[in-house]
C-alpha cells in the first residue's frame, strides 16, 4: 500500500486527485492539505510515500516547501503553469501535471511511483542469508542511554515532541516525533493506527468498533483507530482472520 499525501489549496483539484487515487487499489490517502504549513504536520504525523504537491500556494510555493524538507517522499507537481516544469525536475520531482489533470496522465505518474517504490523495497531488502537488523533500539532518556526490546512494546504513544513507549509494566518517555520514532521500527510488527499511536500487532487482543484492545498492567488498554489508518489495518486481520 502506498500512502498518499495531497497538497493543493483548491478544493476542486483535492477532490480530483482523491477520485482518481480511490481508483486505484495500490494507493491510500492519507490526507488532504490546503497549504505547507499544513503538510509539513502531516509528514510529521504519517508515514507518506508519495505527495501530489501544487506549486502556487499562499504562504510558501510547493517549490519553496520541497526544498525545506530533508527527507521528501516521492513527490509529483500538480500546477496550472506549465514555466515551473524545469525547477521541479531539478528538484527531482517524480512527474509534473499539467491542469485540468486526466486520469490517463494521472495513472502514467502513479505507475511510475510504483516503480520507483518497488526498486528500493528490493533494495533495501536483505540478501538471503542476511540479518534483517537488531530486535532493540537504544532511545534517550532521563539523561541515559535506555535498550528497549521491540518484543516488549505494547504500544507507543505521542505528545506532543514527546514520546511514551509503552510495555507490559513499565514505560519510557523520549524527546522526539512520532515519525522519527516509526522509521527505526520494524514495519512488520508495528502499525500506526492513529496520528498519536502505534501499536505493536503482536499485542492486539481485540478489534472492538473503532478501537485496538492491548493488555497494559494486566488490564484491558483500548486505543483509537484513525479513519486514515482503519483500511489498513482491517486489510491486516482479514488476512490473519478464519
Amino acid at each position: 500500500m502506498i500512502n498518499v499525501l495531497i497538497v493543493d489549496d483548491e478544493p476542486l483539484a483535492q477532490d480530483v486527485l482523491e477520485t482518481y487515487i480511490e481508483k486505484i487499489p495500490e494507493l491510500h490517502l492519507v490526507q488532504k492539505c490546503s497549504n505547507a504549513l499544513e503538510a509539513n504536520e502531516a509528514l510529521k504525523n504519517h508515514d507518506v510515500d508519495l505527495m501530489f504537491l501544487d506549486i502556487q500556494m499562499p504562504q510558501l510555493t510547493g517549490v519553496d516547501f520541497l526544498k525545506t524538507l530533508t527527507k521528501p517522499p516521492l513527490v509529483v507537481f500538480t500546477t496550472a503553469y506549465p514555466n515551473y516544469a524545469i525547477e521541479g525536475f531539478e528538484l527531482n520531482a517524480l512527474d509534473y501535471l499539467l491542469k485540468p489533470i486526466s486520469l490517463e496522465r494521472f495513472m502514467k505518474a502513479v505507475n511510475k511511483a510504483i516503480e520507483q517504490i518497488e526498486l528500493h523495497s528490493k533494495e533495501a531488502a536483505p540478501a538471503p542469508g542476511e540479518e534483517s537488523g537488531p530486535d532493540f533500539i537504544f532511545v534517550k532518556a532521563d539523561k541515559k542511554l535506555v535498550k528497549v526490546n521491540f518484543a516488549e512494546v505494547v504500544y507507543i504513544e505521542g505528545l506532543k515532541d514527546y514520546v511514551i513507549i509503552r510495555m507490559e509494566n513499565s514505560r519510557v518517555i523520549t524527546l522526539q516525533t512520532m515519525k522519527s520514532l516509526e522509521e527505526k521500527l520494524p514495519p512488520g510488527m508495528f502499525r500506526r493506527i492513529h496520528r498519536s499511536y502505534i501499536v505493536n500487532v503482536n499485542k492486539i487482543e481485540a478489534i472492538v468498533g473503532n478501537m485496538v484492545e492491548v493488555m497494559e498492567k494486566n488490564q484491558a488498554k483500548h486505543l483509537p483507530i484513525g479513519k486514515n489508518y482503519r483500511d489498513e489495518l482491517l486489510d491486516l486481520v482479514n488476512k490473519n482472520r478464519l
